[in-house]
Parts: C-alpha cells; sequence; structure tokens
C-alpha cells in the first residue's frame, strides 16, 4: 500500500511538474525580451555560424553578411517577443541563402491531454491538404481527409476570416534556397501553409474556411481527421488470429517502405504504367524513410526481371534525407564506376574535429562512405531513365539528380530544382538554441558537392524539358509531367 501511495505521488508530481513546465513555456512567448539581450542573440548566432557553418560565403561575401548582422543590431532599440524578434532576425539568416539554415519561431507546447487528444481524434484540420498556388490564389490540390467532399482545385479564400496569402506574405522572407532560384521559396512556403497558420494561431480542432469551386461559394467547417481506433466488435479468435497476421504485414510493409500516416502514402513506391511492364515509375518521397536497401534491391530484381525499358524516377517534392539513401539508388541507375559526392569539407571546431581528416589543402573533410569510388550493380537499370523535377526537389534528391544530369543518364523533365546543382550544407545538422529570445537555429556542418558539377553557380537543375501543372491539369486529375513522357515513350516505339 506504502509503495503504491508513493508510485501515485511520484506520477501526480511528474504530471504537475510537466504542466508548470508546459505553462512556463508557452508563457514565454508572451514576455517583452530586453533588447540589449536580443543584440547579444544576434552577436551569438553571428558567431555560431562563423565558427561553424564551412561555406558561410558562398553566395553571400563575408563583409556583406557582417554588415547584415550589424545593421540588425541597431534597429533592435525597444522590448519585444521572441516571435516579433523571430521576424527581425530571419530574413538576415535566409540572406545566407542555404536552404538547410534556418531560425524557427516558439509555438505552443501541447500538454499531455492535448497529445493524447490529437492522437485519439486525429490529425488538425488544415494538415489533410495539399495545396498549390496559381495566379496569386491558394487551392487545395489533395484530399488526405477522405471523409469530406472538397474537391482538387478548389480555391482556399479564406480560413478563419484570414487570407491565406497574408500568412504567406508574412513568413516569405523567413525561408531561403540554396542560391538564387525562387521555386524552392514558392514549393516550401505553400506546402508548410497548415505549419505558419500553426504558428501564428496556435491548435485548433476545427476551422471555418471559406472556399470556392468554379464560380460557386461554400462556408465549410474543416475538423480533425478522426480515425475508427476503439471501436470494438466481437469476433472469433480465428478472426483476431487473421487480422494480428495481417496488421504485421502492414506493419512490416510500413517499416520497409516508409508509411506516412497523414498522407497514407509510401516514402518509396514502384508501379507500372503500362500492360507489358515495361515502363516503370518509381516514385521517391523522400530519402528519410524505410528500409532502401531491401526496397532497391527487390524493385530493381524485379525490372531486371520484366525487361522493363523505361523508368521514370519520380522526385518532385522530395526534400531528401540520408545521402546513403539517395547513393544506393544511383548505384542502381549509374551504367559504370561512380563517386557519388566529393570529399565533405567542415570546419576544424567542435565535436566533428575527433572525426576529420586534415588534407593536403589544409582543409578539414568528413569521410562519408558514399565519397568512395563503387561499382554500380550488376543488375542496375539499363533502359531509359526520366526523371521529374519541381522546386520542391531539394537536398539529397538534387544530390541524385546532379550526378543523373552530369553522366547524361537521364531525361529530365518538370522544373528548375529548389536546391542546388552543385550541392548544399547539410549532411551533419547542428541545432543552436538563443539564450535570450530561445528561438532555435539549425544549420548544416558538410559542405555536400556531388561528383558532376555546373557551371551556372547559385542555381538548380534545369529541365531538359520544362512542364509546369495547370489548374485545369489539377481539376481534371491529369499528371502532366507523366503525360508528357508516356506520349513521348509510345511515340518512340
Amino acid at each position: 500500500m506504502m509503495l503504491r501511495r508513493v508510485l501515485l505521488f511520484l506520477l501526480f508530481s511528474s504530471l504537475l511538474g510537466s504542466c508548470v513546465s508546459v505553462n512556463k513555456i508557452n508563457q514565454g512567448q508572451t514576455v517583452l525580451r530586453n533588447p540589449e539581450k536580443l543584440r547579444a542573440d544576434v552577436g551569438y548566432v553571428q558567431n555560431k555560424l562563423h565558427k561553424f557553418h564551412p561555406c558561410l560565403d558562398d553566395y553571400i561575401s563575408m563583409k556583406a553578411l557582417d554588415f547584415k548582422f550589424d545593421s540588425l543590431k541597431t534597429t533592435l532599440i525597444s522590448p519585444m517577443t521572441s516571435n516579433e524578434f523571430y521576424f527581425h532576425i530571419s530574413p538576415v539568416i535566409a540572406a545566407v541563402k542555404q536552404g538547410h539554415t534556418r531560425i524557427f519561431p516558439l509555438s505552443n507546447k501541447l500538454r499531455s491531454r492535448e497529445i493524447n487528444h490529437a492522437g485519439t481524434d486525429g490529425i488538425s484540420p488544415l494538415f489533410q491538404y495539399d495545396f498549390e498556388m496559381f495566379d496569386g490564389r491558394l487551392y487545395i490540390v489533395k484530399n488526405f481527409a477522405g471523409k469530406n467532399l472538397i474537391k482538387p482545385a478548389t480555391e482556399l479564400i479564406a480560413v478563419n476570416n484570414i487570407r491565406p496569402q497574408e500568412v504567406l506574405l508574412k513568413y516569405r522572407n523567413t525561408l531561403s534556397s540554396d542560391g538564387y532560384n525562387q521555386t524552392f521559396i514558392d514549393r516550401r512556403l505553400i506546402k508548410d501553409f497548415p505549419t505558419y497558420y500553426f504558428y501564428q494561431y496556435g491548435v485548433t480542432d476545427s476551422v471555418l474556411c471559406e472556399l470556392k469551386y468554379n464560380d460557386s461559394l461554400s462556408s465549410v467547417w474543416l475538423k480533425r481527421k478522426a480515425d475508427t481506433i476503439g471501436i470494438k466488435n466481437k469476433k472469433t479468435q480465428k478472426q483476431k488470429k487473421s487480422e494480428w497476421t495481417e496488421r504485421k504485414k502492414e506493419t512490416e510493409k510500413k517499416m520497409e517502405e516508409g508509411y506516412n500516416e497523414i498522407t497514407r502514402t509510401y516514402s518509396k513506391k514502384l508501379s507500372f504504367l503500362s500492360p507489358d511492364s515495361s515502363i516503370s515509375m518509381m516514385k521517391i518521397t523522400d530519402f528519410s524513410n524505410g528500409n532502401y536497401t531491401k526496397f532497391y534491391r527487390e524493385s530493381f530484381h524485379l525490372l531486371d526481371s520484366l525487361k522493363t525499358n523505361t523508368l521514370i524516377l519520380d522526385l518532385r517534392d522530395n526534400p531528401g534525407g540520408r545521402t546513403s539513401d539517395a547513393s544506393a539508388l544511383y548505384s542502381y541507375l549509374a551504367d559504370t564506376s561512380y563517386k557519388f559526392i566529393e570529399k565533405s569539407e567542415v570546419t576544424s571546431n567542435g565535436f566533428l574535429h575527433l572525426l576529420v581528416n586534415k588534407s593536403d589543402d589544409k582543409k578539414y573533410y568528413f569521410p562519408f562512405p558514399e565519397s568512395s569510388k563503387n561499382p554500380c550493380k550488376p543488375n542496375h537499370f539499363k533502359g531509359k531513365v526520366y526523371v521529374l523535377i519541381n522546386g520542391g526537389t531539394f537536398s539529397a534528391s538534387c544530390i541524385l539528380s546532379s550526378n543523373l544530369k552530369g553522366s547524361k543518364r537521364a531525361v529530365f523533365v518538370g522544373e528548375e530544382t529548389g536546391g542546388a546543382y552543385n550541392g548544399t550544407v547539410a549532411g551533419i545538422m547542428k541545432t543552436v538554441t538563443l539564450p535570450e529570445s530561445k528561438l532555435k537555429v539549425r544549420f548544416g556542418l558538410a559542405n555536400i558537392r556531388p561528383y558532376y558539377k555546373s557551371g551556372t553557380y547559385g542555381r538548380g537543375i534545369f529541365p531538359d524539358v520544362k512542364i509546369r501543372p495547370t489548374l485545369e491539369d489539377r481539376r481534371k486529375g491529369i499528371d502532366a509531367e507523366v503525360e508528357y513522357v508516356l506520349r513521348k515513350v509510345t511515340g518512340d516505339r
């Protein structure tokens, strides 16, 4: 009995402490910060970037960047909240023009009951949709909710009387791509609209949306997506065993192919677009999830056995991820031995100095395995390869694209990638918390460069065939890039 009381007391104390901690964190968002200490925050992040970022002057001179930091300090003369400070400092950090270098605003920390509520009652309303911008207007183009009749190409006019353009404009200057292109900023900004709305207005179970489809206006309440968890039906032992077996298989498949619970899609998927299996499509949503070794091995074994002669590799809106994942895919697409990346330069500071190698040029390099020369796979794909790209193609997906483009191994269809042709600063990420504002800054520590380079510095991989889907394509459910490839392939026969 005494032990039970002690355990209950500890549990109660833990929950109470957690609530106090959450309250303290959330209340911190409204505290007016001392301008002198905020100036110290600017100097703090300026020093950290100088110390750890290996290529801070890739797209801006050090003199110009330091001028921006020093100018910002002179403007901080009045007390302000951390998130007000965020809108002052984020454009300066974005001036580095490295897409992985970002600062994040403070957001409300959820209490235990709120986390449980979200887990039970489903995903927040706006996160159930994909958005795109056409002619300055925001449209819903994909509906993951599965429980309402919102059609693709429905315009989102307002959310709780707030125009989405107001939210997007406020956050636009907080983002940067790798280099000078704008395709990444446009794509990322719109894709993250639900996140920015959350930053501004917090967690909500429902939102009132003003929608327009063709010329028809409507007001619709979007609510959390509720699953059927918790519904119990009487089942026989045999039925229970059968369901358990199916769930186990499904879980294994989700783990292997990287399942996204929100979009109900897999990170990696192979399909066939012709009855004779001669045309295949491999959709890689990211290089972060799933058992990529097994997926690529089984997929290319299947393509080889079926004598598939055309592969469409879909890297649209792929934000990147593990270099090892992208390199593994390249080993099945390259037709000769290859190096996936060059030696990755890092600074000599911090914990990395224990692992880096000092080269003859007196620079320091991190020994990523992908910088070694490797043979292509014996059953590498020998047919025609088409790669679909857009402004959401970033980071590791651009390293892969650079090598495929440079080796003339593929035809590219779509729009300029958001990531740079000549690489990115990522690989190993570092996050620092600013002492006064508590804002977090994240940036890469390794200069990741593909083996093949472009003379057009600071731009992405350009398509061989430029195609940008229209609103009418979305309304009709037409995948313009895929349709082009299919017409091209069937016309070539």
